[in-house]
């Protein structure tokens, strides 16, 4: 059963971020807020957790389209290879905040992305999120927990996450509603911006 922790945007309480950490870090799955809808992670480094959200959403693990959530722009290189300037400054710009970016991944990919060309990264305008990969030291790789209903997109209300995913994950964040509107993607992969999902962020920031 998945246990709910209520953990504040405003001032994250660190035993509680230290909970989530050590949860991930012993490859438990997390339902947590960003500053768009909620999201379901593990750790990056975890392969065996890595399987079990790949498994949930129905996909085939190299080939799923995850993003990464990092603290900051200093996890950047970790994964990315070197941007250009005008890239950067659009990163600079947008960041904290509800965009998806798609970059070049380097060398340095978990083995099982190896393959891919390209990664998503997010840093959402999210205390929570950001505190916990923060303390877990690596980025989390995420994917939004959307709803089957045809209405209804995103689930907002924590407690109903919980009731919906309480076999499936190991501690669902609440964090407060989160919003129904998922980030905007953007990839920056080649010489122009294309947005390819317009989201929760402006698209007049290129």
């Amino acid at each position: 059963m998945a246990e709910i922790i209520r953990i504040y945007n405003e001032n994250p309480n660190p035993r509680e971020i230290t909970k989530v950490v050590k949860t991930l870090r012993n490859g438990g799955l997390v339902i947590y807020p960003t500053d768009t809808v909620y999201g379901l992670g593990c750790d990056i480094t975890n392969n065996s957790a890595l399987e079990k959200i790949a498994q949930i959403k129905g996909v085939k693990l190299e080939k799923a389209n995850f993003s990464f959530i990092c603290h900051d722009l200093s996890n950047l290189s970790d994964y990315v290879k070197q941007i250009d300037t005008s890239t950067f400054k659009i990163l600079k710009r947008c960041l904290p905040g509800p965009y998806t970016f798609i970059l070049p991944g380097n060398n340095n990919l978990p083995t099982v992305f190896k393959k891919k060309k390209t990664v998503g990264i997010r840093v959402p305008d999210n205390n929570i999120c950001r505190a916990i990969v923060a303390e877990l030291g690596n980025p989390i790789v995420s994917t939004s927990i959307r709803d089957e209903d045809e209405v209804i997109e995103y689930t907002t209300d924590p407690g109903l996450i919980q009731e919906k995913w309480d076999n499936l994950v190991d501690i669902v964040i609440d964090g407060g509603y989160g919003d129904n509107i998922p980030s905007t993607v953007i990839d920056l992969t080649t010489d122009q911006p294309e947005v390819v999902r317009e989201g929760k962020g402006s698209i007049e920031i290129m």
